[in-house]
């Protein structure tokens, strides 16, 4: 059973930045592709943009493709989203998510990837 905790989010000005982290246990890591997904008020979850299990291959959304960064690091079993020029329709809780899929499908099978974080609030004023 593999657990998920998601921390760094926050309050930030438009234009500004935040890195989420994800840091997984009671797992292999390095089994789990990985990914962020983010649910405004009154929307759909979304997805964000994934990460193979080695880290070697990352995919976007296209409204995260040029601002957000995704990584992880094995060592330390945690994933990371860093997210740059910020803007109040990127607020919404962000969860992470894994599973041995391949990353590059993750954007499509939300309802049924195995293991899913807390969600952290991300918070953009204007």
């Amino acid at each position: 059973q593999v657990q998920l905790v998601e921390s760094g989010g926050g309050l930030v000005q438009a234009g500004g930045s935040l890195r989420l982290s994800c840091a997984a246990s009671g797992g292999d890591f390095g089994y789990y592709s990985m990914a962020w997904f983010r649910q405004a008020p009154g929307k759909d979850r979304e997805y964000v943009a994934s990460i193979t299990q080695s880290g070697a291959d990352t995919y976007y959304s296209d409204s995260a493709k040029g601002r957000f960064t995704i990584s992880r690091d094995g060592a330390r079993n945690t994933m990371f989203l860093q997210m740059d020029a910020l803007a109040p329709e990127d607020t919404a809780i962000y969860y992470c998510a894994a599973d041995p899929s391949a990353a590059r499908t993750m954007a499509f099978r939300a309802a049924t990837l195995d293991y899913w974080g807390q969600g952290t609030q991300v918070t953009v004023s204007s």
